[in-house]
């Protein structure tokens, strides 16, 4: 099938890449560029981005309850639907657009390239780690390395050049440094290990195997698209719904309240490292949680290792990779992600922040 499609001439397949491309474009001109420059003057001249999601407006977490789950979930939705809706487009449509072999050319190469190739591309995009995943997934099935995919998934929102200005307006320039350096290490460093560890592993083999042997979608472009949109949200949906409502539930266990000043408790530091690295929030939402927090007496050591570990995995986005990942691959990223922000929080504290 692959071998058909790709001699094909390009101009057969021109019209769907062109849509595609527009769509790209344009959902994330409206969805993320033009919303993200206009919230840059409010974190300029407010130095705040709004209140922290944790709290809903409230002075403390929520006990876990119905009402907490409900309210998390809205608030979480409201936030990132449309940048959910433009991730399974997009994930769907790179899936229907191009052929499998010219993705693998780009992104399917063994290699620190290809590792740098897919953190490059996430750039613009700027997602959450969520609204991401189904791109991910597509690009997997379309035959794109580990390492590449993973750094896709990372980029997004660690990477993200909105989330860096509103950090330095909000929190200050030396904590957007901060940041840059642990995300480019996570990114690339833990993305190219990944590679370097799994890739070749009857595993990992394996589940690329079961999404690359799943039949292509018969018709035109569009029927090829609307089919796999369809697949691709029947399979990610449903149990990332359950999982948000789960985690808006719990979330005063996973950030319990502060006994007076926190400071640069190592404990606190590991803890809430852990948390942000499960924990689920949308776009940039990582920045008022901190500011809010560090303003109860959050040390800076604590609030570097959220910096780092909100933005990057949480797990109904792991949940939704592990389609396309083997655990063990998902589980090793989790984790390079909370020793990393562990040691941003010893970094932090010894560099004064």
């Amino acid at each position: 099938m692959d071998t058909v499609v790709a001699s094909r001439p390009w101009r057969h397949y021109a019209a769907s890449i062109t849509l595609f491309f527009v769509i790209l474009v344009a959902g994330l001109y409206y969805v993320k560029w033009h919303p993200y420059y206009l919230r840059s003057f409010v974190a300029a001249s407010q130095g705040s981005i709004g209140g922290s999601i944790l709290t809903g407006g409230a002075k403390d977490v929520p006990a876990p309850s119905w009402d907490a789950a409900w309210g998390y979930a809205w608030a979480y939705g409201k936030a990132i639907w449309q940048a959910m809706v433009l991730g399974l487009l997009l994930g769907s449509g790179v899936q229907a657009a191009f052929p499998r072999q010219w993705i693998a050319r780009a992104f399917g190469r063994l290699g620190f390239g290809c590792v740098a190739a897919g953190g490059l591309a996430a750039v613009p995009g700027m997602m959450c780690t969520c609204c991401c995943a189904p791109v991910v997934v597509g690009l997997r099935k379309a035959k794109s390395s580990v390492g590449s995919a993973l750094a896709f998934w990372l980029a997004n929102p660690l990477l993200n050049p909105a989330t860096m200005i509103f950090t330095g307006f909000v929190l200050g320039w030396h904590w957007v440094a901060l940041r840059l350096v642990f995300a480019l290490l996570v990114v690339f460093g833990v993305a190219y290990l990944a590679e370097v560890l799994f890739a070749g592993e009857p595993a990992v083999e394996a589940a690329a195997a079961d999404v690359a042997a799943e039949d292509e979608p018969s018709g035109g472009f569009f029927v090829r698209w609307a089919a796999e949109l369809w697949r691709l949200s029947i399979r990610l949906l449903p149990e990332y719904v359950v999982i948000v409502l789960v985690l808006g539930a719990v979330r005063a266990w996973l950030f319990p309240a502060m006994p007076g000043a926190v400071g640069n408790d190592a404990l606190w530091m590991i803890g809430l490292a852990i948390a942000g690295t499960a924990f689920v929030i949308p776009t940039a939402g990582e920045v008022p949680i901190v500011q809010s927090l560090m303003a109860l007496g959050l040390g800076a050591g604590p609030a570097a290792a959220l910096m780092v570990t909100l933005p990057a995995v949480s797990v109904p986005a792991a949940v939704m990779v592990s389609k396309v990942f083997p655990q063990r691959v998902v589980w090793f990223v989790a984790g390079c992600v909370a020793l990393s922000g562990i040691i941003a929080g010893f970094a932090a504290v010894g560099l004064g922040f």
